[in-house]
């Protein structure tokens, strides 16, 4: 595939480290603020996604554990979206020091071999670091950075700000000690970023950092509006569909509703959510991990899965983005992934100004 194909990063004033870089989004989404200088990921098929559509010369297929620091360019800002399955309700709840997750301690390694470890680091998981184990998971990684000179802050970021599925993540923002941060990022107390555990956490811990951005206009769009044009050939799922919810889907005329298989009392049914948008995407690793969509017009009612390129939509990613191998491939890489337009704003509200203050204040 030639470079003419793949995205082409415009010219950037920063650098970026992209660490478990997936399918690259969060390149994808600072486009303009940061160019990614290195990135890395162990997993062949997001491999895959991030080579078709990225300079793949700055890609490192392989273990974050045979990463020396000392090797890498130097950069002004480390982005890690380190592994969830331990901190997910859906996952083991091993704990941020369990096999997966406990990979962040890896990047930390990382950064501490570099020569010159860069002024703002931006971490993203799911809301379970600040919720797991009474919060102690969060607390570890906040002490782990306090250690290392850096002040920290958590924010809770639903993707639906920007599109229409439910996505909360926890973005950890944090910037060098010795960096004044602007007095627009940096309030004295909580604001909309911040849910209850992070309030509770950002409460007792030291070198915390209550970080402040204005709301995104509201989003305008709806699932109905991302749907492709798709065959419907999972009718048999709508016996699953809870007799509460059957009641809604009588009740209007055209709906429009998304849903997972999930086991309740024993048995199998099909959530719906009639909210105009999706669920949060998950790694279709199981038959309840995709997700349908109902469409109901008049007296019609059909069912199917998303498809692939519906969950690239849902994550911000436009049509030109390559989804490569099988639908279980694509759905994989982005139901992994962050979500794009979360990416943008975070660099632009919060890690560009961070950036452009590290050398003001030197």
């Amino acid at each position: 595939m030639s470079s003419e194909k793949k995205v082409v990063y415009s010219a950037a004033p920063w650098r970026m480290h992209e660490f478990f870089a997936g399918s690259g989004l969060v390149g994808y989404g600072l486009n303009g603020m940061f160019v990614p200088v290195w990135a890395n990921d162990i997993n062949e098929r997001k491999a895959r996604v991030y080579r078709a559509n990225f300079d793949n010369s700055r890609f490192h297929l392989g273990d974050i554990k045979s990463v020396n620091g000392a090797d890498l360019p130097v950069a002004e800002l480390s982005w890690a979206s380190f592994p969830c399955q331990d901190l997910s309700l859906a996952g083991s709840m091993g704990g941020i020091h369990a096999k997966r997750s406990g990979l962040v301690w890896e990047w930390l390694r990382v950064l501490d071999e570099m020569p010159s470890a860069p002024k703002v680091i931006a971490l993203e998981n799911v809301v379970g670091l600040l919720t797991s184990h009474g919060g102690d998971n969060y607390r570890a990684l906040h002490r782990a950075l306090a250690e290392r000179g850096y002040r920290a802050g958590a924010i809770v970021l639903n993707a639906n700000w920007f599109v229409p599925q439910s996505r909360p993540r926890v973005f950890v923002v944090a910037v060098a000690g010795n960096v004044t941060s602007p007095s627009a990022v940096e309030g004295s107390e909580p604001c909309w970023l911040h849910s209850p555990a992070a309030i509770k956490l950002g409460e007792e811990l030291d070198q915390w950092v209550w970080w402040h951005a204005p709301q995104p206009d509201a989003r305008t769009s709806v699932l109905a509006d991302l749907l492709e044009d798709a065959p419907f050939d999972k009718d048999d799922v709508l016996q699953l569909v809870p007799e509460r919810h059957k009641a809604l889907l009588e009740e209007k005329e055209h709906v429009v509703a998304a849903g997972y298989r999930r086991t309740r009392g024993g048995r199998q049914v099909l959530e719906l959510r009639f909210d105009g948008q999706a669920g949060c995407l998950r790694t279709p690793e199981g038959g309840s991990s995709r997700q349908y969509v109902v469409v109901k017009n008049g007296e019609d009612v059909h069912a199917r899965l998303l498809t692939a390129r519906e969950t690239a939509r849902l994550m911000g990613a436009p049509d030109s983005f390559k989804l490569p191998g099988s639908y279980n491939d694509g759905y994989f890489a982005m139901g992994d992934a962050v979500a794009a337009p979360v990416a943008e704003f975070i660099g632009r509200q919060l890690l560009v100004p961070l950036v452009e203050a590290s050398y003001e204040s030197e």
